[in-house]
C-alpha cells in the first residue's frame, strides 16, 4: 500500500508538530522528530502521537465532512436538487476504480493506522525496558481503541456486513510498521471483526474510567464495543456494553428544552467521545459540515447547501409536528421563504453543525469550528434498545428506545406489545441525522433503500444506481482505488465484485 507503505515514522511526528498552534490539542513537542526509534521517549511524546490522531481523525476524509456525510447521503436520509455542487456522487453512487473512488478513505485512515501502530510499537519497547518506570497504560489504551475504530470504519467502508457474508474480503489487516517492500493482502470481515473485538477488550483493560475532553475514553471503548457487538448481531454484549455505559451516570440525556441548544455547546454532557474542531486547524469553512448541509447562500454566497432531508426523512420526523429535533432545521431551498415559485416551505435543511438555525457556531471565533460529536449517549440507548429487543428483552428495549423517543412528545410510547427493530431505526434515523449512520444501518439490518430523485422536475438522471437499492447492489462497497492497486499488485487480485 504505497499511500500508507511509504510514510516514514519520523515525518509523521513532525508532521503532527505542525498543528500546535491550538493549546488544547498540540503544547507538547516529540523528543526526537528525526529518529522514529527513539521518538517516544516519554509519556509526553506519546501524548503528542494522540494529539496527532485526534487531529488527524478530523480530516475532510474522515470524520471532519466526508465519513458522515457517506452515511446519510447513500442511506437516504439526504437528497439532492442539483448535480454537480460537490460530493454528490455519494448520492448517486458514482464509484469506479478510477475516478470517484473515494481513495481518501483508504489513505487516510491508514495513514491515522500507521500512526497508531508507530506510538505501540515505540510503548512496547518502553515497557520492556524495565529501568523505564513510567506508565503507558493510558496512552496504550486509546491507541488500541482507535486502531479498533479504524478498521471498523473501513470494514464497513470496503467490506460486506458482517451478517451477510463474513467470509467475503475486509481489509488488510496491518498491525505493525510496514516493510517498504510488503504487499499486504485483505482478511476476511470476520477476522477483521475479531481483531477489532480483541483491540477493543485490550484497550478497555488499560484505561482509567476519567474522561478527557476531545481523547478517547474508557467509555468511548465501551460505546464502540457497543456498536461493533451490534453489528455482529452480538445482542447479549452490545446490551452489556451499553448497560455500563448507562448504569455509570457518567452522562446524562438532554431534556427537551436542551437538546436544539446543545450544538451551540461543546463538551455537552451526552458527549462521549467529541472531535475537537478550530479555528485555523480542522476548519472547513465554507466547505464544512455545516455548509453542506445548510441552506444554500445562507452561510455564505459560496456555500453550495450541497444536501437537504428527503422526503423520507421529513416524513419521519413529520409524525409529531411538536418533535424537539425540528429545533436544528430550517427551510431549504425548495421553499416558499427562498423562491416565491413554491407553495409552501420544506424544513430540509440541518443546522447542526453552526449551532443551530442562528448559525451562532458553538463557542469559538468561528461559527463553522463546530466540533464532531462522533459517539453520544442517545445513540447508546438506541443500541441498548435494539440490543434488548434481540435478546427477547421487550420490556427493557420499549423502556431505552422510550427515553429518546420521548423527543417526540405526541407519539405514543413503545410497549413490550409495539416495540420493533423498525420503530428502533426510525428512531436512530431522527436522533442521528447527520451524524454518518443511516446507510450502514439500513445495510446490516438488510432494508432497502428508496433515494428522492424527484424532488424537482425534471428529476435527477442518475444510470450508476437504480431508484431503489439493497446490500447486493455492488456499489454500496466501495471499490479499492488505482493508486492503491498500481501500488500493491497483489491487492489487485482482491477487487471488491462488479468493480
Amino acid at each position: 500500500m504505497k499511500t500508507y507503505r511509504y510514510f516514514i515514522f519520523a515525518a509523521a511526528l513532525a508532521g503532527i508538530t505542525m498543528f500546535n498552534s491550538c493549546s488544547s490539542f498540540l503544547n507538547e513537542k516529540p523528543t526526537n522528530a528525526s529518529d522514529s526509534e527513539s521518538a517516544i521517549a516519554t509519556t509526553a511524546d506519546a501524548q503528542v502521537m494522540i494529539n496527532g490522531l485526534m487531529r488527524d481523525m478530523s480530516s475532510p476524509s474522515y470524520y471532519g465532512r466526508n465519513f458522515l456525510l457517506y452515511g446519510d447521503a447513500k442511506g437516504g436520509d439526504f437528497a439532492i436538487v442539483s448535480q454537480g455542487r460537490g460530493m454528490d456522487g455519494l448520492y448517486t453512487f458514482n464509484h469506479n476504480v478510477n475516478s470517484g473512488a473515494y481513495e481518501g478513505f483508504w489513505s487516510k485512515i491508514y495513514d491515522c493506522l500507521l500512526q497508531a501502530n508507530n506510538l505501540l510499537k515505540n510503548i512496547d519497547k518502553l515497557e520492556a525496558d524495565k529501568s523505564n518506570a513510567q506508565d503507558f497504560s493510558q496512552y496504550k489504551g486509546q491507541a488500541l481503541t482507535a486502531r479498533a475504530m479504524f478498521y471498523f470504519d473501513l470494514v464497513r467502508l470496503y467490506g460486506k456486513p458482517y451478517n451477510y457474508d463474513k467470509t467475503s474480503y475486509g481489509v488488510p489487516l496491518v498491525l505493525e510498521p510496514l516493510d517498504a517492500s510488503a504487499q499486504p493482502t485483505r482478511a476476511t470481515v470476520a477476522e477483521v471483526y475479531a481483531q477489532i473485538v480483541t483491540d477493543l477488550k485490550a484497550g478497555a483493560a488499560l484505561m482509567s474510567k476519567t474522561a478527557s475532553n476531545g481523547y478517547l475514553s474508557y467509555y468511548a471503548n465501551l460505546a464502540e464495543q457497543a456498536r461493533v457487538y451490534l453489528y455482529m448481531e452480538d445482542y447479549a454484549n452490545a446490551l452489556a456494553a451499553a448497560k455500563e455505559i448507562i448504569d455509570s451516570k457518567k452522562y446524562t440525556l438532554y431534556t427537551n428544552d436542551q437538546w436544539a441548544s446543545s450544538w451551540s455547546k461543546q463538551w455537552g454532557s451526552e458527549s462521549i467521545f467529541e472531535i475537537g474542531i478550530y479555528p485555523n486547524e480542522a476548519d472547513l469553512e465554507d466547505s464544512g459540515l455545516g455548509a453542506y448541509m445548510s441552506r444554500i447562500y445562507d452561510l455564505s454566497k459560496s456555500s453550495m447547501g450541497w444536501f437537504i432531508a428527503s422526503d423520507s426523512f421529513l416524513a419521519r420526523l413529520g409524525k409529531d409536528a411538536g418533535d424537539i429535533r425540528w429545533g436544528i432545521m430550517s427551510y431549504d431551498e425548495l421553499s416558499k421563504s427562498y423562491d416565491s415559485s413554491y407553495s409552501a416551505d420544506r424544513y430540509g435543511a440541518c443546522y447542526k453543525y453552526l449551532g443551530g438555525v442562528s448559525m451562532p457556531g458553538d463557542g469559538k471565533a468561528t461559527n463553522t469550528a463546530v466540533n464532531i460529536k462522533v459517539i453520544r449517549l442517545s445513540e447508546i440507548y438506541l443500541i441498548a434498545a435494539e440490543a434488548a429487543l434481540g435478546t427477547g428483552g421487550k420490556a427493557a428495549a420499549a423502556d431505552y428506545l422510550n427515553a429518546i423517543r420521548k423527543r417526540s412528545p405526541d407519539l405514543a410510547a413503545a410497549t413490550s406489545a409495539t416495540v420493533t427493530t423498525d420503530m428502533i431505526l426510525d428512531e436512530r434515523s431522527k436522533e442521528l441525522y447527520g451524524e454518518g449512520q443511516r446507510f450502514f444501518d439500513m445495510m446490516r439490518c438488510n432494508k432497502s433503500i428508496t433515494f428522492d430523485d424527484e424532488l424537482i422536475v425534471p428529476a435527477i438522471n442518475i444510470p450508476t444506481r437504480e431508484k431503489t437499492i439493497d446490500r447486493s447492489f455492488f456499489r454500496t462497497i466501495l471499490p479499492i482505488g488505482l493508486t492503491e492497486l498500481n501500488a500493491n499488485p497483489a491487492i489487485a487480485k482482491q477487487q471488491n465484485p462488479g468493480y
